[in-house]
This record gives structure tokens, C-alpha cells and sequence, in this order.
């Protein structure tokens, strides 16, 4: 059986939908603990009070969370219901919302923000900003915002990458291939190849296109600062970091003074 899915603004990719419940064979909760002590560092390094509540927009399967909520109070926000309900299964001690993190409010400020790999959904600048601007409105003064982009226009590299893993008698194996179309201005396509083996062995093959955004390093930060934040892009520590000079981006609130668009 084979699928195929284009992306649209209404239509979300299929991997956080329908093939939702694959999900932790994709990228398994084990796999993010690296990041999330990286994150965990970067938090108590840049926060200006002491660091007890997050904010997680874009959170997915809550995988991040999963290390996180040790250590922090955590809401978890997504646009997409499916993953929302696998975060609850995983993380029920924790706040689950669902909301685009271009324009909710919550009318409450947190601690700490963090924007994962979901900011890269973001597509043009005006959506950036609004991600950007979300972040900023839920930052308590002291506070601080993370932003992890995939790539930036200087550290996109096309290619390819496979992986997977197999639990409870499924197993899933993917091919990614990034490229970027000749009409492309902000954007890059990332074309997902799942294969699906069930408990009873037969295995299904689907397409998924996502379509990601892809900003120069410039305008990360000069939108962070239009936001109202002291921006800093610090280099992203990780084992597995392929790209070098990849970075994430902080955004600081100032204690006192600054733009308040809470």
C-alpha cells in the first residue's frame, strides 16, 4: 500500500496525524534526553530568576517533556490534537494545550519558553514573527525564550538521512531527503519515505512532504530583538550535530523596561 501526501496550511503532514501513533518509532523518547540536559543548561545559564516553569509551544509528542518535567513545571501547547493526545499518555502530570503558537495567549508568563524543531514549520517571515512574538508575550520579565531551528540559510545542506527503531512488535524505518525547488525563497521541502511493519508483518510505505521553513541568521535575531528580547545565538551542543556551526537562538526579556505586549 502506498500513499502519498501533499502539504497545504489545512493539512497538516500525515506524521502528525494518521500516522501519528508511529511516532515514538521515529524518534523515541530515549533520544532526546541529550538535548533536553542541553536545554535544562542553557535555561538555568540565561534565566534571570529561578527557572521552575515552562512554556513548551510547538511540544509534539511531548518527548522533550518527558526529560523536562523533572526539573520544570511544564505546559505543553500544539496545533495538532493527535500529538496532543500521545504527550497526555506520556506526560499527564503536565498542562496540555492545544493552540498554533502564532497567536494563542495564555494570558500567564512563564519562566521559560521553548520553541523545538516545530518553529521550523514556520514558513515566512510574517509567521516567524508571530511565533517569535508568542514567545515574548508568555517570557516573565527575567525570563528566557529558546528557538531551535533545523537550519539556517547559511547551514542548510540537502542530502539524505534513514534511521528507525521497533517496539512492542512494530518497526518503522524512514528515508528523509531535504532539497530546496528552484522557486523556493524561504522555504525547503523535507520528503519523508515511511516504511511500516505491523505485529503480523505486513508492512505499509507512505509519503509525507513537509514544508519548512529557512531564515538567515540575521533575521533570527533581528526579529528576536523586535520582539522585545535581547537576542544571543549560542552554538548547539549535541553528539549528534552534523552541521557545523549550527546554533540556537535565546531570547532574554529584561528584567524591567522593554516592549510588553503580554
Amino acid at each position: 500500500m502506498a500513499t502519498e501526501q501533499e502539504m497545504t496550511p489545512s493539512q497538516p503532514p500525515l506524521l502528525y496525524r494518521d500516522l501519528a501513533d508511529w511516532y515514538p518509532l521515529l524518534t523515541p523518547v530515549g533520544d532526546y534526553a541529550e538535548e533536553a540536559a542541553f536545554y535544562r543548561r542553557l535555561f538555568d545559564a540565561h534565566c534571570q530568576r529561578p527557572a521552575r516553569t515552562l512554556l513548551d509551544l510547538g511540544s509534539g509528542g511531548g518527548h522533550n517533556a518527558a526529560h523536562l518535567k523533572t526539573a520544570l513545571a511544564c505546559t505543553l501547547v500544539d496545533i495538532a490534537p493527535d500529538m496532543l493526545a500521545m504527550s497526555r499518555r506520556l506526560n499527564p502530570e503536565c498542562e496540555h494545550i492545544q493552540g498554533d503558537m502564532r497567536s494563542i495567549r495564555l494570558g500567564r508568563v512563564f519562566d521559560c519558553v521553548l520553541i523545538h524543531d516545530a518553529v521550523s514549520y514556520m514558513t515566512s517571515r510574517t509567521d516567524l514573527a508571530g511565533a517569535i512574538v508568542t514567545a515574548f508575550a508568555h517570557t516573565a520579565p527575567g525570563g528566557v525564550a529558546m528557538f531551535q531551528p533545523d537550519f539556517v540559510s547559511e547551514t542548510f545542506e540537502p542530502g539524505t538521512e534513514t534511521g528507525g527503531s521497533e517496539a512492542g512488535g512494530r518497526a518503522l524505518r524512514y528515508l528523509e531527503w531535504r532539497w530546496i525547488p528552484d522557486s523556493a525563497d524561504t522555504t525547503y521541502l523535507t520528503d519523508m519515505a515511511y516504511l511500516l511493519r505491523n505485529p503480523d508483518g505486513t508492512v505499509e510505505v507512505f509519503h509525507d512532504r513537509h514544508v519548512m521553513g529557512l531564515f538567515p541568521r540575521a533575521l533570527w535575531l533581528e526579529l528576536i530583538a523586535e520582539a522585545g528580547f535581547l537576542p544571543l545565538a549560542v552554538p548547539f551542543e549535541h553528539s549528534s550535530c552534523s552541521s557545523a556551526g549550527q546554533e540556537v537562538f535565546l531570547g532574554l526579556r529584561p528584567v524591567a523596561g522593554g516592549k510588553d505586549m503580554t
